[in-house]
């Protein structure tokens, strides 16, 4: 199996830590779910924790970078590569991420607005529109 390295930000690493520890519930009443991309200049697995809403039996990503004017790492490294393994609680999975069309966009960004309000804070500090991403189900290509 190939290394996974958690991200770099000193905080993220600390909830990666406590998500394994707490089965996946670090935060009770958060969605949290840990998203390993392949870096998309390194080739090497990259993991970070991220808040999720759902729509259906879909998992919904907000790429905010707490309002950054950049992408996040992870939302670029799944653009290039779409395949994606998740893990919801204890259980791990493949998934197909992809970002939201413009008709599914509105509707999912007030998903997640409603979630965690911050997002719409984040959204005014920056010029670029947040991209949303979905991961559709578990993935049987991989």
């Amino acid at each position: 199996m190939a290394k996974v390295h958690d991200s770099p930000n000193t905080w993220i690493a600390e909830h990666i830590r406590r998500f394994q520890e707490t089965g996946g519930q670090p935060r009770p009443g958060v969605n949290d779910l840990l998203l390993t991309t392949r870096g998309r200049k390194t080739g090497e697995l990259r993991r970070t924790a991220l808040v999720y809403g759902r729509d259906g039996d879909r998992y919904v990503l907000a790429a905010s970078n707490r309002g950054a004017e950049n992408h996040p790492a992870w939302y670029l490294n799944l653009v290039a590569d779409p395949h994606v393994t998740v893990q919801v609680g204890t259980q791990t999975f493949t998934s197909h991420a992809r970002t939201a069309t413009t008709a599914e966009r509105p509707h999912l960004w007030r998903l997640m607005v409603s979630a965690r309000p911050e997002y719409g804070a984040y959204q005014e500090r920056t010029t670029r529109e947040i991209p949303i991403v979905l991961l559709d189900g578990r993935d049987t290509t991989a």
